[in-house]
């Protein structure tokens, strides 16, 4: 990993947090995520649960984390399996965490082998009554691939299957919906990791760079910054591309006159930050383009002070629609008929604005958590409106992450250029 070791006392805090949801004698368990092949003997990369780190801290493959707090001899309370380094393995990978490290990282003082994990497990299991598992539960998942999780869930229903079994995943969206002191100093490094890629391209895009070039110039100041690298695949879309919410080809020229929309940021110690910009290829907004830009941005700065403690998403989404729907209106891309004959299902804004407001945001991009729930100080969310008009070649979209405070809002990318007129003033600076 390139990033500073983290304090276990984060890890614990995290611990503690989810046993006081558990049922009285459960026992709880996490898995690591796989390492998935490609072809002949590569593999894609390793990505570690993100449950799994929030518990632990550990960032590794074949590792299980056992939460027991009823356990009878008092000691196995919390117990870690990570892998044993072998001489070939240390060779060829370098080696793993040992149980020295292991307990240093996650604060877990009792650690044991992964292979000893069924030996440990049938000493313990029986004392139990309820075994809670985890799976992703997120609303937007979408997965074929069995995974781990659903290797586990389904190993141990099959050599337990007396046990009454619980989901952990309902405790996971409630307590990482909520960010600690420390979670929070992280998502502001991986911020501030992407302020310095994002100040890198104001000054080396112009007319005729190519838009995996502007992704070249960004992983390279994220990597230099101890980031693993995207918090996501990165969307470079340059004139009518921006039109294409996920576009991830970054193929294209960048040519004289376009607008290109960034949707780009970097990851730091598992959490995301997520950042999206417009600007100008030749360093200056035409008349128009400043219009559509200045009219996101005045739904930005409305949308960003409505995320506050006890509003809900019901209400949020309803006013920002309501407000994207005037600026639609002045732009002239709306008229006031269409706004009165609307579908409510659907409302005329949707043609120009077709995505969501905000999401939860925080070890993973799209986080976990309830949104039929009223917003929380701790919360992290994103605020990104877009007006998108492909018959002008133009897309536009402002997003910076927000953190929800008793007294108001913490922007984390409070120190990204954001206005208009800035932007232009650091692309002609010499």
């Amino acid at each position: 990993m390139k990033y500073a070791s983290i304090n276990c006392s984060l890890f614990i805090e995290n611990r503690n947090k989810f046993k006081q949801s558990l049922r009285p004698g459960a026992m709880a368990m996490f898995v690591s995520n796989d390492i998935l092949p490609t072809n002949a003997d590569g593999s894609m990369g390793f990505r570690q649960n993100s449950d799994l780190f929030y518990l632990s801290g550990i960032d590794q493959e074949d590792i299980i984390l056992l939460i027991f707090p009823d356990v009878k001899d008092g000691k196995h309370k919390e117990v870690l399996f990570v892998k044993e380094t072998s001489a070939l393995i240390a060779v060829w990978e370098g080696a793993k965490l040992n149980k020295e490290q292991a307990t240093r990282v996650s604060g877990i003082e009792h650690v044991y082998w992964f292979h000893e994990f069924e030996k440990i497990l049938k000493t313990l299991v029986f004392q139990a009554e309820f075994i809670y598992l985890n799976s992703n539960e997120h609303t937007r998942r979408s997965i074929e691939t069995e995974t781990s999780e659903m290797r586990f869930s389904k190993w141990m229903r099959e050599k337990f299957p007396l046990h009454k079994y619980e989901r952990s995943a309902p405790i996971m969206h409630k307590i990482r919906a909520i960010k600690s002191a420390h979670e929070v100093e992280l998502i502001q490094q991986a911020s501030d990791i992407t302020e310095k890629g994002f100040r890198r391209l104001l000054k080396f895009v112009k007319p005729g760079v190519w838009e995996h070039e502007v992704e070249a110039e960004l992983i390279h100041e994220f990597i230099r910054n101890k980031s693993a690298g995207f918090a996501y695949g990165p969307i470079i879309a340059s004139g009518l591309n921006a039109c294409v919410l996920h576009y991830v080809e970054n193929n294209k020229q960048c040519k004289e006159g376009d607008v290109l929309l960034l949707d780009v940021a970097a990851e730091y110690a598992n959490y995301a930050s997520d950042l999206t910009r417009a600007i100008p290829v030749n360093g200056k907004f035409t008349k128009r383009q400043k219009e559509v830009y200045n009219s996101v941005l005045s739904v930005f700065k409305s949308a960003r002070s409505m995320l506050s403690v006890g509003n809900t998403f019901e209400k949020y989404n309803k006013t920002v629609g309501e407000l994207m729907t005037e600026q639609l209106l002045k732009l002239g891309l709306l008229k006031s008929e269409e706004v009165k004959m609307q579908n409510a299902d659907w409302p005329a804004y949707k043609k120009y604005f077709m995505h969501g407001t905000s999401h939860f945001m925080g070890l993973d991009v799209h986080d976990v958590g309830f949104f039929n729930e009223p917003m929380q100080a701790g919360m992290v969310f994103t605020c990104e409106p877009g007006i998108y008009i492909p018959e002008e070649n133009l897309g536009i979209r402002i997003e910076n992450d927000i953190l929800i405070t008793d007294d108001g809002q913490m922007d984390f990318m409070k120190n990204i250029p954001i206005e208009a007129d800035e932007i232009e003033d650091l692309m002609n600076k010499k």
